[in-house]
């Protein structure tokens, strides 16, 4: 038997180690062995033989498409835009609903008067807050009192309470300087209008949402089943569902249907 053949034979049998000393002697003889001889040789032996490794990658270090990361750094800098303008959005929805809601819920407080913007004399376009110009309080739980700072910028005050177009907001003026609002309890039906006007803005708020979305991926052309394109599918998803949050609250609160 030949060296080649007898390491051959040793490879195949169950013992696992070789001697050194025995290899080189097989080698140094040059004569044919017998099986026997192979195997007392492994009875000397300080060399262990192992199985030889799978060629095969581990995927212990792979990460899933969904927990990847973005990569670009222009996707990142879309995807910081479009976050914000999301947030913006589904911020601008939850104010709006707050005051839907205070309304329905029969609660008399200055915010109901958040959205009157007045047109003062003398300063041209630029809108002011009423609070900026006057002090708000309640009466007896159902009235606003608005006392304006100056007696000039009560006929204003006025006009921008008739130009909001605000519910059950009609002012009464007082004197020089006091206009009051009474605030009707609001019945069944108008806490039902005021929901359906919440659904109303959520539906454009989701609409707002998508095109936000939509935008970003153009503008990045991303692959399809791309990371980037499953994070802002999924940053779309969040304030979608925060949007459904607040609304599903408001109906709760003033148990509209």
């Amino acid at each position: 038997m030949s060296l080649p053949s007898a390491v051959r034979l040793a490879a195949s049998c169950s013992l696992r180690t070789v001697s050194c000393s025995s290899l080189q002697l097989l080698s140094q003889t040059q004569r044919s062995f017998t099986p026997n001889d192979i195997l007392q040789s492994f009875k000397t032996s300080h060399i262990r033989f192992y199985a030889s490794r799978s060629k095969a990658k581990s995927t212990a270090d792979l990460i899933p498409g969904s927990k990847q990361a973005l990569i670009s750094e222009a996707a990142r800098l879309e995807y910081g835009k479009s976050e914000a303008k999301m947030s913006a959005a589904v911020e601008w929805y939850r104010k709006e609903v707050a005051g839907l809601e205070t309304r329905a819920s029969g609660r008399v407080t200055p915010a109901l008067l958040s959205p009157v913007r007045i047109e003062l004399p003398g300063k041209g376009k630029d809108l002011v807050k009423l609070e900026e110009v006057s002090t708000i309080g309640v009466r007896d739980g159902s009235t606003l009192i608005i006392t304006v700072f100056e007696e000039h910028t009560l006929k204003a005050v006025e006009q921008a309470l008739y130009t909001a177009k605000l519910p059950n907001i009609v002012p009464q003026r007082q004197d020089s300087r006091t206009i009051k609002i009474p605030i009707p309890r609001p019945t069944v039906e108008a806490r039902n209008t005021l929901t359906a006007t919440a659904q109303r803005m959520a539906e454009d708020t989701r609409v707002q949402l998508r095109k936000i979305q939509q935008a970003s991926v153009k503008k990045g052309d991303y692959k399809k089943h791309s990371v980037e394109l499953e994070e802002f599918q999924k940053l779309a998803d969040r304030n979608t569902a925060e949007v459904d949050k607040i609304l599903a609250h408001m109906k709760k609160s003033t148990g509209a249907r």
